[in-house]
């Protein structure tokens, strides 16, 4: 009996261990992530008066779209904390419920995004053209990629928590994910401070 014990205070340590290790993976990944988008805002900085002749952010952006991507962006980043509060209260159909609200905003945002280049593209301004667009194209298309892979996460972990429910490990996923989701809404902040706002005034 004893033996038993000890063997599953053993098992229980070594998972509580492994559970660490991936909290910790998680933010050496969000760090990382912060120093690739300080070097592209650095880029992006150098970079987007080199027009090479052509127009610049004054003449290429559309403010209006892009402050409604931002409304619906900041918006998902509000539905994503109303799913972690539902996962602290055990409600598994109202945090799925919310998460799926978090990403059909962020599928809303990102087809405005491709949108926007589509238009851009058709009308001559590749990434190619000059330094700045392509600056422009990597650092808003890296944040839109971001954005993808979290709704591919999103999907995944609501099939997860239909099937097994609030464990231990969905709620690590689900608080990550939503630390995630709120990483790429900071980041949001400043390219619509850095790229848009400052590009128009």
């Amino acid at each position: 009996m004893a033996h038993a014990t000890a063997e599953h205070s053993h098992a229980h340590e070594a998972h509580e261990s492994h559970e660490s290790l991936k909290v910790l993976g998680f933010w050496i990944f969000i760090v990382t992530d912060i120093l690739i988008f300080g070097t592209l805002f650095a880029c992006y900085a150098v970079l987007h008066t080199h027009t090479n002749g052509g127009p610049g952010a004054k003449e290429l952006f559309e403010m209006p779209g892009v402050i409604a991507e931002t409304f619906i962006l900041l918006t998902s980043s509000f539905t994503s904390g109303l799913a972690v509060l539902a996962m602290h209260k055990g409600k598994v159909k109202q945090l799925i419920a919310w998460l799926a609200v978090t990403a059909v905003l962020g599928a809303a945002f990102i087809g405005m995004e491709l949108n926007e280049f589509v238009k851009m593209v058709e009308e001559g301004h590749k990434i190619s053209s000059n330094a700045f667009l392509s600056a422009f194209y990597t650092l808003v298309g890296t944040h839109g990629l971001h954005v993808s892979i979290g709704l591919v996460w999103m999907i995944g972990l609501m099939i997860q928590l239909s099937r097994r429910g609030v464990t231990e490990v969905t709620t690590r996923k689900v608080t990550n994910l939503s630390l995630y989701w709120h990483f790429l809404d900071v980041i949001w902040i400043f390219v619509f401070t850095v790229v848009y706002l400052m590009g128009v005034m």
